[in-house]
């Protein structure tokens, strides 16, 4: 009858989740009334390693600093990308050989590029 179909199958999915958000929610007010509370000046600043805050906590970073991040990831992808082609190179035939080579070609190119616009120069 339309209407009245109750998901009995998602009754343990949703058993997890109320325990789940149970325990954690259940541990941080576990943690925060036992916790011991002892504020003072030292552990209110906004830095508990001994030394005083130099400057303004808020710093703009250059472009260079992004250009160096997005490199990395780049680069590293590459290497996810390559590992499953060298496990699985006997089987993979020339076809994938080829196509591996024109990526890695590709991110040979631009590294070349970022290379000769000092995009690795740290300043």
């Amino acid at each position: 009858m339309p209407g009245t179909y109750v998901p009995t199958e998602y009754l343990p999915v949703l058993v997890f989740l109320i325990v789940a958000l149970g325990f954690g929610l259940g541990s941080l007010l576990f943690g925060f009334l036992l916790r011991p509370r002892r504020p003072y000046a030292e552990k209110l600043s906004p830095y508990e390693s001994g030394m005083l805050p130099e400057g303004e906590p808020r710093q703009k970073f250059t472009v260079r600093y992004y250009i160096i991040a997005i490199l990395f990831v780049v680069f590293d992808v590459e290497a996810v990308f390559m590992y499953p082609w060298a496990v699985a190179f006997n089987k993979i035939g020339l076809y994938a050989f080829v196509e591996m080579m024109l990526f890695i070609l590709i991110l040979a190119v631009g590294y070349i590029y970022a290379w000769r616009k000092d995009a690795f120069v740290w300043d």
